[in-house]
């Protein structure tokens, strides 16, 4: 059984290629279930965020290029996608899960929540039965590692989110937010985020829309805001000088037509738009149209390098920590593999030891002396339990195989001299 991850993420991958292989809500226990199907896929588990989509697999013969068919049939991908991917195996398999749950892969250097999403994505596995003992136990350690590395290192510290780059991406665009009008669209973590950090801002005005009016009012409330059914977005966009989305719709929910329309009646104020989504929630074309500015989760990369330099030490610390957690996880992996065998080894030996315990109290019974049934008794388990050894060390001779003389001295610890 062996180790492999299939995926692209935010390092291999452009927003237009990743947003093609999302999966959301119930699709992703699904999806681990078809690939359990494929042959030679004993476990799976799939994680799915708007920077990633890597399938962390275990395979009885390393079949690679069928995962890899199976992602580009379930997307009905262009066989060109298969440039953005990257596979690793075996020991850089897992390093990579450690440094993803460590927030060491991500585009805000040492972030929690992927942590999170990490821990989600192993229970839709488990609730679609697609982890085993060997996922089962990589993913409990790779939680522990995640902890010891928050708790012994600054990884952590003075944190950088894609919720905070946004609005200081904003700062660039408004000298200050007073009389400034925001609106938002989405009532999740990321959104909630943004809106903290725009009213800490002093932001004129704050919008939230979502399909979900209740989500929204609830979100709204917190902040002094108002909240906007979606059915009301377009009519609300005129207010907007700074627009940003996050919702987890499959497609655009504004569109180019939307926004020219939205621009003729604010007569050319300009728009700063950031869209965090992935699949994208405003259409690229928005771009184009005059005095918008739109920036999507990529464009903040630098943003957020910018803020994280502090943590670059953290991360050196961090990976020192996973070259030690590493060789920790092989070495019980490894003592797991042979295990079976100590097992039947002892098993072997307590049948041997009750086989000849049988015959000492056989002749005790009997009267012999005591002395005679102990020197039988270690001589006769002596005798049975070297007796297959002794077997295959003569044929080894024979046959010139020293590789079995060498490994009989060395388990027995026996010198060559």
């Amino acid at each position: 059984m062996r180790l492999q991850i299939l995926g692209l993420n935010h390092n291999t991958a452009p927003i237009e290629i990743r947003e093609q292989v999302v999966f959301a809500g119930d699709e992703v226990s699904r999806a681990c279930e078809r690939l359990t199907d494929i042959d030679g896929v004993d476990e799976a588990v799939l994680l799915s965020t708007c920077n990633r989509t890597e399938f962390y697999v275990i395979t009885s013969d390393g079949g690679r290029g069928r995962l890899q068919n199976w992602l580009r049939d379930e997307r009905s991908l262009d066989p060109g996608f298969a440039n953005s991917l990257f596979a690793l195996d075996t020991e850089e398999a897992i390093r990579h899960v450690f440094r993803v749950a460590c927030g060491l892969d991500s585009m805000v250097l040492g972030e929690t929540q992927i942590l999170g999403q990490l821990k989600d994505a192993f229970r839709s596995a488990q609730q679609a039965g697609t982890v085993g003992q060997h996922l089962g136990r990589l993913f409990q350690h790779t939680f522990s590692v995640a902890k010891k590395v928050r708790t012994d290192t600054e990884i952590g510290a003075n944190p950088v989110s894609v919720a905070s780059a946004s609005v200081r991406l904003a700062q660039q665009f408004f000298a200050g937010f007073e009389k400034h009008t925001a609106l938002l669209v989405g009532a999740g973590v990321t959104i909630e985020l943004v809106a903290k950090h725009l009213v800490g801002k002093d932001i004129g005005r704050l919008f939230v829309a979502n399909r979900d009016v209740e989500r929204a009012r609830n979100l709204a409330s917190k902040f002094g805001g108002y909240a906007v059914p979606l059915s009301e977005l377009e009519g609300t966009l005129p207010e907007a000088d700074i627009l940003i989305t996050s919702t987890a719709a499959p497609e655009a929910i504004i569109t180019a037509n939307m926004v020219k329309a939205a621009m003729k009646t604010r007569k050319r104020k300009p728009v700063f738009a950031v869209d965090i989504a992935v699949p994208r929630d405003i259409e690229p074309e928005v771009a184009k149209v005059r005095d918008v500015y739109l920036y999507t989760i990529d464009d903040l990369q630098k943003v957020i390098q910018d803020g994280q330099m502090s943590r670059e030490a953290a991360a050196v610390d961090a990976n020192r920590i996973l070259d030690d957690e590493i060789r920790r996880y092989l070495s019980i992996e490894r003592a797991k593999k042979v295990s079976p065998l100590i097992v039947a080894l002892r098993e072997q030996g307590e049948t041997i030891r009750d086989g000849v315990l049988h015959e000492a109290q056989r002749r005790l019974d009997k009267g012999v002396d005591s002395r005679e049934v102990i020197e039988f008794a270690t001589a006769m388990l002596m005798k049975k339990m070297l007796h297959n050894p002794s077997v295959r060390l003569r044929e080894a001779a024979e046959h010139e195989d020293v590789e079995i003389i060498d490994a009989t001295r060395s388990l027995f610890g026996i010198d060559e001299d």
